[in-house]
């Protein structure tokens, strides 16, 4: 397709109308519907299925046919489209019902003798729980079909910048959402789903009126059985799972999504930490800004460093803030507290979660190929569903456990971290095993996805010139690490001396003994490890290959200055807690702090050796070809 600039401006503005509807709707049921459960009494393990297990069964059911299909589809309004069009009325009818789910129960109860042995919130519960199954399979065609969209309409040039105002869009709509509905999400329930519902109807249909497809070049080397029937099932999965890469992103995606099974129960987290819906709006709302002003630089930063190499990075290094979980079952500080240590977090760590959240889809783009976008896009899909389907109940179970030691308490909820961090610790494994089989295709300079539909056996698609390891920025990053490890030393004989000072001799002991110590012995390793990279640095500008590995400047940056930042939050948990007198936790930070630099040092690492086998000369832009 081809458009003026007036066009093109149309085009993006419509899309991210509709993403901006979309997301909107999209944040209302998860967020208050858990809520809604809980009230009436839902166990842990029922409502892990409604929100989880569910969306998944209807995920392996359709995703997968309905990406087959619309790859395939034909029609003068498009491919994708008509999938969305003809099923936004009953999604939309669905999230109304929901809302008036327990006015609905109300009356069945009344009139249905059968019901009427049951407890009015039994009913409830089973009327959201079919309006919830309703609400997801419509929802299930626009989901899936609309992210298909922008790779078939939006020119290539343009899809990264597209897709940062995409993430902006969708932002903003979370960010006025967060601050000014959600605090209203258990006294107005009915009134937030039908004014989504109304706003989502009405934004998104004017949205499939205006965004005009082209015309498709006819199917290669298929035939109608192979389309049609149990030939379609052939043809789905002998072409999506064909090659191994293939394998390992579905199943990166699948183990991330095991870990993710648990997120319902986020929101019963902050609670039991103080927190009110009113700030948890507010701490959801200054993020989606804090995201806002990052969007555009983090989306030209991904295509600069690789997609690929972005994610591999990220998955590697969520794992420390991953694993900062477990002091809150040994620290308890009042809710107020709590709250400025979370804004604090969420406005240092921006950058980093923007990039994180920038990455995903783009690496899809590049993974995947474009011929059978769609259908990629929903094996991924069903393969995170499969996974899904059993964490959800699952997470609800261990939930359930959990809470049975705590004498029945939410003091439960401060367990998460148990069941996220061993799934975010394989799939750190998968996404570096993952970046050095995408090398041994070709990598920067010469991957195209495996297709054995074709003559070739690979699809040919444009490569993207990247930005490889550059010495200045490099160089800053290794000193920004630096920093943190020498000023993790420093710092601590000022906090001894204000522990003294206020009488928390406990605290002073084991800052003395243990922490002041075993931070000494990190900054060691690191600056061993930082040798290596160094000693590599200079092989490599001498044509030389590298004897340990050189980790790529650009994440390994944004990642050092955001944990130098982060001391002034250590600083913070520490003055708090001994101000409080509350020995344990002064010195549950200040093992915490060691962990964290220790799991950096480990981190770079892992990437370094990841990046010795397939290394880029220093200073150098990779052209790729076509």
């Amino acid at each position: 397709m081809t458009y003026t600039k007036f066009g093109l401006f149309a085009l993006f503005a419509w899309l991210l109308w509709g993403d901006f509807c979309f997301t909107l709707m999209e944040a209302v049921v998860p967020s208050i519907m858990p809520l809604k459960l809980k009230a009436l009494g839902c166990p842990n393990w029922l409502l892990g299925m409604i929100m989880t297990t569910v969306p998944g069964i209807l995920n392996i059911g359709i995703t997968p046919y309905l990406s087959f299909k619309s790859d395939r589809y034909r029609s003068k309004w498009g491919r994708r489209l008509p999938f969305i069009i003809w099923t936004l009325p009953f999604l939309s009818i669905s999230l109304c019902l929901l809302g008036f789910s327990e006015d609905i129960s109300v009356v069945l109860q009344r009139n249905t003798p059968f019901l009427q042995q049951f407890a009015p919130a039994t009913i409830t519960i089973g009327v959201i729980c079919i309006f919830i199954t309703v609400f997801q399979f419509f929802n299930m065609f626009v989901n899936t079909v609309f992210w298909y969209l922008f790779n078939d309409v939006v020119p290539p040039q343009f899809l990264a910048r597209f897709l940062g105002a995409f993430r902006i869009a969708g932002t903003c709509a979370g960010a006025l959402y967060s601050y000014f509905i959600f605090q209203y999400a258990e006294s107005n329930m009915r009134e937030i789903l039908l004014g989504a519902s109304i706003v989502y109807f009405i934004g998104f249909s004017a949205m499939t009126l205006r965004v005009k497809e082209g015309q498709y070049p006819p199917l290669e080397s298929e035939t109608d059985k192979d389309n049609k029937g149990l030939g379609a099932v052939k043809t789905y999965f002998k072409e999506s799972f064909s090659a191994r890469i293939y394998w390992l992103v579905f199943l990166l995606t699948g183990v991330q999504s095991a870990a993710g099974g648990i997120g319902v129960f986020n929101i019963f987290f902050s609670r039991e930490m103080g927190l009110s819906l009113k700030q948890l709006g507010q701490l959801g709302a200054i993020g989606s800004v804090a995201a806002l002003i990052t969007m555009y630089f983090t989306a030209i930063f991904v295509d600069r460093w690789q997609p690929m190499r972005v994610n591999t990075y990220i998955a590697v290094f969520g794992l420390v803030s991953c694993s900062l979980g477990w002091v809150w079952p040994f620290i308890n500080i009042p809710g107020d507290c709590y709250f400025w240590l979370c804004l604090s977090t969420i406005l240092i760590t921006s950058f980093q979660s923007a990039l994180a959240g920038a990455c995903g889809f783009p690496m899809l783009m590049r993974l995947f190929p474009q011929s059978r976008f769609g259908q990629f896009c929903s094996a991924n899909a069903l393969v995170s569903a499969l996974f899904r389907l059993p964490a959800g109940m699952a997470a609800g179970f261990f939930i359930d456990i959990v809470r049975y030691y705590c004498n029945g308490t939410d003091y439960a909820y401060r367990f998460l971290f148990a069941w996220t961090l061993p799934f975010n610790a394989i799939a750190a494994g998968i996404a570096v095993y993952l970046y050095i089989c995408w090398h041994r295709l070709g990598g920067d300079a010469n991957y195209h996805p495996p297709a054995p539909w074709t003559e070739s056996k690979f699809e040919e698609m444009p490569i993207i010139p990247t930005v490889g390891p550059q010495s200045r920025w490099l160089n800053i990053a290794l000193r920004t690490f630096d920093a943190l490890m020498l000023s993790s030393i420093v710092i601590v004989p000022f906090m001894m001396w204000w522990m003294y000072h206020k009488h928390t001799m406990r605290a002073l002991f084991w800052h003395g003994w243990l922490i002041l110590p075993a931070s000494v012995v990190v900054w060691l390793f690191w600056k061993w490890l930082e040798n290596k990279i160094r000693r590599d640095m200079k092989r490599s500008r001498e044509n030389l290959p590298p004897l340990h590995g050189i980790p790529h400047h650009g994440v390994l940056m944004v990642v050092a200055v955001t944990y130098l930042s982060e001391l002034v939050i250590w600083i913070m948990q520490i003055f708090m807690t001994v101000n409080l007198q509350q020995d344990t936790s002064a010195i549950v930070f200040g093992i915490a702090h060691v962990v964290v630099n220790l799991m950096l040092a480990g981190c770079v690492f892992v990437l370094s050796r990841a990046e010795r086998s397939y290394p880029m000369p220093m200073d150098t832009i990779t052209a790729g070809n076509v």
